[in-house]
């Protein structure tokens, strides 16, 4: 598009500003895909308007940066994809990308004119398509057995909670060694780095006996442990030709939870003030839009008992929306919308999508996230709690779903209990971060890997390294 055209449209869009909100004339430029175009009208506005609505300010500020973020996301070309699908099927077309694409099973944008796919596209195609899931099995066979076998572990659970008759059991000991490593020179020297890691919530009796063991720099600060998102705050500066890390060690306890739920005595969950925000929509992510509301019909029917309404949805999402890799969260306007539209997603976005269709149906639901410490195989994980009355609030994994066993209490164990290999670092989303951060998040929405910022700007993923070491020190 040409400048006088980028000026016109800038002109037209003027009218729509007064409201906060980046005008939907922008949005369908933005759709089609003239991110260069829309980063340019933006910046003209942004410059030409110095005492714009602060909160329009910052909304078209961030969306420059999302834009950046989506590219980030986006760089493979037809030609990677075809590279990769060769490896099992050789005579792989783009006829072949085409149908999968319009299957929502390969994910790609048009971005300035190109066609470019989310950068783990092709090997998500063989988690999404079933056919293809299974061509990629016969060649390479089943995966190798984990460390961790989550059926045993869930029957450990079940057999001592009920010989003992107590709720949290099994606790799991562990010494966590997180770090951070700044790459040299994306940090002007002498200017100071600040930097949030994540550190573990006190939630007796789940998660207990938190015992910071050591930090790098030093001097830091712990957020109070009221803090839904909580951190441990570094500040460090900048020297040049050199990397800055930041690390913490800590150690602490978790205790798996196990509860007997009987459908029969579960009824509809009291409308309290305290309970309200979890029934409640929370634009952008969890909104109650035409199309979820049919669905939630579809998948409920005349189911009126909260718990089997619940089983329905878990059931749904485990049976419809397998695990892919995702984006960066940052980058989605609406998560539970780009799930329904895409049929594939991640832990957060299965947790968002169940949490949304919960409650939707009258079921109080909310947000639990940090990181499994399975043996072989930790990692950064999200999950949820679920109220049942008379029961309360119970954990959820809508990302593990149902296990494989012929035993119901078995196969419905992560609706209403939990396994002990977790950190539990965040129990909402979207919080503010303590101390207040001046810069964009990396996260939007959760908070494992990380936060860090300079005076002269957000230091995005690309820009920085981490790492998680897990040492068991009790399991019983």
């Amino acid at each position: 598009m040409k400048i006088k055209s980028v000026l016109l449209i800038t002109f037209f869009i003027l009218t729509q500003f007064a409201y906060g909100q980046i005008p939907d004339s922008l949005r369908v430029i933005i759709s089609r895909g003239e991110y260069s175009t829309a980063q340019q009208m933006m910046r003209q506005e942004i410059a030409a308007h110095p005492a714009m609505d602060p909160l329009l300010r910052l909304r078209m500020e961030f969306e420059i940066e999302r834009l950046d973020r989506i590219r980030k996301d986006f760089t493979q070309t037809s030609a990677d994809i075809v590279e990769y699908v060769k490896k099992y099927i050789p005579d792989v077309s783009l006829n072949d990308l085409e149908k999968w694409e319009k299957a929502k099973s390969l994910e790609f944008k048009i971005i300035d004119g190109e066609k470019k796919y989310f950068n783990r596209a092709a090997p998500n195609l063989f988690r999404i398509d079933k056919k293809l899931k299974q061509i990629k099995l016969k060649k390479e066979g089943p995966a190798k057995p984990s460390a961790y076998n989550r059926l045993e572990d869930v029957r450990k659970i079940i057999r001592t909670a009920k010989k003992s008759a107590e709720k949290f059991v099994n606790p799991v000991r562990v010494k966590i060694t997180y770090r951070v490593t700044v790459k040299p020179d994306v940090v002007p020297d002498g200017e100071v780095i600040r930097c949030w890691l994540p550190f573990p919530r006190e939630i007796p009796p789940r998660q207990t006996d938190i015992k910071l063991i050591s930090a790098f720099p030093e001097q830091f600060l712990i957020a109070p442990t009221d803090r839904l998102q909580r951190t441990i705050y570094f500040e460090q500066k900048a020297e040049k030709g050199k990397s800055a890390e930041f690390r913490i060690v800590f150690e602490f306890t978790n205790h798996a939870v196990y509860n007997h739920i009987d459908p029969e005595k579960v009824v509809a969950a009291p409308r309290t003030s305290e309970l309200q925000p979890f029934l409640s929509e929370r634009p952008p992510h969890i909104v109650f839009s035409d199309e979820l509301r049919q669905l939630s019909r579809k998948i409920v029917g005349d189911e009126e008992n909260p718990y089997r309404i619940a089983q329905r949805i878990f059931r749904y999402i485990n049976d419809n929306i397998p695990w892919a890799s995702a984006r960066e969260y940052s980058t989605i306007s609406n998560i539970s919308d780009y799930v329904y539209r895409n049929h594939h997603c991640d832990c957060g976005m299965h947790s968002i999508f169940f949490i949304t269709l919960c409650r939707m149906n009258g079921i109080p639901a909310r947000w639990q996230s940090g990181w499994t410490t399975k043996p072989g195989s930790h990692g950064m994980h999200d999950w949820g709690e679920i109220y049942f009355e008379p029961y309360g609030w119970l954990p959820v994994d809508a990302d593990i779903g149902l296990l494989n066993s012929v035993d119901e209490e078995e196969k419905w164990f992560f609706l209403g209990s939990m396994d002990g290999y977790r950190l539990i670092v965040n129990d909402d989303f979207s919080q503010p971060l303590y101390p207040a951060k001046v810069h964009f998040r990396s996260e939007t929405v959760d908070f494992q890997r990380g936060e860090l910022e300079w005076r002269g700007g957000n230091l995005y993923f690309d820009q920085w390294d981490w790492d998680y070491e897990v040492e068991f020190l009790e399991a019983f």
